[in-house]
């Protein structure tokens, strides 16, 4: 099947959006003309309701984004996309990370192979091996049972594991997952310091086994390891998630210990993988099993729903029409639970490592917007920090709440006050607060005259900025599972319609071939052709270094 590669801006779509973008209204304005504004910009599906009726749109608006979608072939991609194309087409690579959730009877084919079998025998691997240190069958060199777990990682060999084991924190059983990522030495002795070497069990994440950062931390820690027990230890307390199998057993890795990647899971994208590994250890297989299958949810969502009732392609549409024809340059993800306060950050790589593109498909530069700036931070604590900016500041930042009904430890009464601030924030940015409220509020706390005149201007709120509120029932592995699935298909809807490659990331290695340069250059008094700038940067820091 041939992936579209049109340019957005020759479609009619994009030149009505265009018109559109200069006749848009208010929120308030279009709330009052339609009573079943709410009602028509919402779905629900399963545990989800998602309310998008506080966005900068209107039935024609979203139907010239459907159009859009349509013209640049979107339902075409998303065929492709499931059925295992080569569409990482740079790297010459299907992308099928939704493979990895499937049902065990899906008939899913790279070059002509059904990968499923393959899939659920990692998967098989992954539940007895887990369940082995959990239960304490498989014991440390000590002969005691495990208590820590450290994942060596960086980007999605990191982020992925991290925030989901943060998330479902609350099913989590007696071990204790650390994670060192940054080849900051400091970080990983800071690591090291938290655990006992006859009890940790050590998860080395790297699809090459030859990352700069994960192989430094990695050997850094088995020095560590085998200062305290022996390399005869080393066997029974590292396992690798890998496919360089010489690289593994050079370092001392056993052949039982390797649990294999495919080159068509993108690392941002590998979670539901061997990479999960650390999830299955913290949180138990039976609730990894229900954090894919929630993601097998969406993804069935996502590839048959009409597009005009999709979530992902909702949002997707969302974020293309404020990036590319209203100017936006952030979007920001605000989860209303402590447990997602990693959710932003995962999401980060994501969105930006995937969509951060300047080529199209064709490649050709583009002449309009693409990708966006992710930020964001849990509610209540973000509404005491950032949200002054999003109330009264001069930038169009589109939000996305993300609440659930339930609360994980039944304390209501916190509850209610959570979701009371979720409710009101979402309002609150919507309607603002017009001059003659500033001024009925602040007459009824006795101001009057110049001292209240002086005062009104900063107390009006232009509201009017837009919203979309995701309300689940309850934070569940199988709710976060559809949770992030939704935010993967957004994604690629998002690169479908940009007409851009999605699913490379050529910009992350040149800053690791230069640092490689650099790196070979400290020691030495030769250097290569850098800048000035630069010269004299390496030339102080040699100094300090040895001084």
């Amino acid at each position: 099947m041939s992936f579209p590669k049109i340019n957005p801006t020759t479609t009619n779509s994009w030149k009505t959006l265009t018109e559109l973008a200069a006749q848009r209204k208010t929120l308030e304005t279009y709330f009052t003309e339609d009573e079943s504004r709410a009602e028509q910009f919402s779905i629900a599906w399963e545990q989800f309701f998602v309310d998008y009726s506080k966005n900068h749109i209107d039935k024609e608006i979203k139907d010239a984004l459907i159009a859009l979608a349509k013209e640049t072939g979107l339902e075409v991609a998303r065929e492709a996309y499931f059925g295992g194309d080569a569409i990482n087409q740079t790297e010459r690579r299907s992308v099928l990370h939704t493979a990895l959730r499937a049902k065990p009877d899906a008939d899913i084919r790279v070059d002509g192979e059904n990968v499923m079998p393959e899939v659920y025998k990692v998967r098989e691997q992954i539940r007895r091996f887990s369940q082995s240190i959990i239960d304490g069958s498989r014991k440390s060199s000590s002969g005691k049972p495990f208590t820590d777990v450290v994942n060596i990682g960086i980007g999605g060999s990191d982020l992925g594991p991290a925030m989901i084991t943060e998330a479902l924190t609350y099913y989590k059983n007696h071990l204790d997952v650390h994670f060192m990522s940054n080849v900051d030495g400091d970080h990983v002795m800071e690591v090291l310091k938290k655990v006992n070497p006859a009890t940790t069990l050590f998860v080395v994440v790297s699809k090459t086994f030859t990352t700069q950062e994960t192989l430094s931390n990695a050997t850094t820690a088995k020095k560590w390891f085998v200062e305290a027990l022996g390399d005869d230890a080393v066997a029974d307390h590292f396992v690798a998630v890998s496919t360089n199998l010489t690289a593994i057993y050079a370092f001392g890795i056993q052949p039982d210990n390797v649990f294999p990647m495919n080159d068509w899971v993108g690392g941002r994208f590998s979670l539901w993988s061997a990479v999960g590994l650390s999830i299955a250890l913290a949180v138990g297989p039976d609730h990894f099993e229900a954090l894919l299958e929630g993601a097998n949810e969406m993804d069935t969502h996502f590839a048959t729903a009409p597009i005009d009732e999709n979530i992902p392609v909702i949002l997707a549409l969302l974020t293309v029409w404020y990036t590319s024809f209203l100017d936006a340059q952030s979007e920001a993800v605000i989860p209303y639970t402590q447990y997602l306060h990693r959710l932003p950050a995962y999401l980060q790589q994501g969105i930006m490592e995937s969509n951060g593109k300047s080529v199209d498909r064709n490649g050709v530069p583009v002449s309009y917007q693409t990708g966006n700036i992710v930020w964001g931070e849990p509610g209540t604590n973000s509404q005491h920090a950032f949200f002054q900016l999003m109330h009264q500041g001069t930038k169009l930042i589109p939000a996305h709440f993300i609440g659930f009904a339930k609360s994980l430890h039944a304390n209501q009464d916190h509850h209610d006050k959570l979701m009371a601030n979720f409710f009101a924030q979402t309002e609150a940015l919507m309607h603002g607060k017009n001059e003659a409220q500033a001024r009925e509020e602040l007459t009824a706390k006795g101001l009057s005259g110049d001292a209240l005149e002086q005062l009104v201007p900063f107390k009006i709120f232009v509201g009017n900025k837009p919203t979309t509120t995701f309300l689940i029932e309850k934070l569940t592995p199988n709710s976060l599972g559809a949770l992030v699935a939704m935010y993967e298909h957004k994604i690629f809807a998002e690169g479908v319609v940009w007409n851009i490659f999605s699913y490379d990331q050529w910009g992350v290695e040149l800053g690791k071939q230069l640092a490689s340069v650099i790196l070979n250059e400290f020691d030495t008094e030769k250097s290569s052709n850098h800048d000035t700038s630069t010269e004299q940067l390496l030339h102080r820091y040699k100094k300090l270094k040895k001084s």
